[in-house]
């Protein structure tokens, strides 16, 4: 499995570990709309995201949906229920079909989490997960509406060119119509620039930036 040769975390691995992981590591692709865990599921993989997009929601007691994190390539997927052991807190769906590893987490703590290498850089990684989660408590607790479109467009524009604007308004918590009043406001001062698909041809970087950043 030469992808696993690719990614950063595991260079610290000899050509004996690497092929012990990949002896307990299998791909799999998931198309857009499939869950990769529900809220609730017992964690047996340490699931790395290739590419693609996945959401990470919790469902809320009325049945609202209340969005986590929009996680890019590259990164692991809800690590922290691994080594606490407990259920998956959130459910993930696919919002851009991609593909992950899925490393059999038991068989992994047996063989790895002896390697302070490995155990660093999983530091490192949860550490980033709590940034995003300040992240999070920031846009919900300090941003308004327009803050929340602008650093939106600014951070994943490959999903504001690939969702449905009314799911959009549902991932920063506002009302369609708020979206679609600020997104107005937005292309009459220049601010962004879309085509007939709706989907960002420019944008200015820097006064959008400005409007999230006080």
């Amino acid at each position: 499995m030469k992808v696993l040769r690719q990614i950063p975390f595991f260079k610290c691995l000899d050509e004996d570990e690497m092929k012990q992981l990949e002896d307990i590591t299998i791909a799999k692709k998931y198309k857009k709309g499939e869950f990769l865990f529900m809220e609730g599921e017992e964690p047996k993989w340490l699931i790395f995201l290739l590419s693609g997009s996945v959401k990470l929601y919790k469902t809320a007691a009325n049945g609202k949906e209340i969005f986590l994190h929009q996680l890019a390539p590259m990164n692991f997927v809800a690590e922290v229920v691994n080594f606490e052991n407990i259920v998956y807190p959130a459910s993930a769906v696919f919002t851009i079909s991609g593909e992950v590893l899925k490393i059999n987490y038991e068989k992994f703590a047996t063989l790895f989490l002896s390697n302070p290498k490995i155990c660093m850089n999983l530091i490192k990684s949860m550490s980033e997960k709590l940034r995003i989660t300040s992240n999070l408590l920031h846009q919900e607790l300090v941003l308004n509406s327009e803050a929340k479109v602008a650093k939106f467009i600014l951070m994943h524009e490959d999903l504001f060119n690939s969702l449905k604007h009314t799911k959009i308004a549902s991932i920063l918590n506002i009302t369609p119509e708020t979206f679609s009043r600020i997104l107005n406001k937005f292309k009459t001062a220049n601010l962004i620039k879309l085509d007939e698909k709706n989907q960002i041809i420019d944008k200015n970087v820097d006064e959008l930036t400005q409007i999230f950043s006080y």
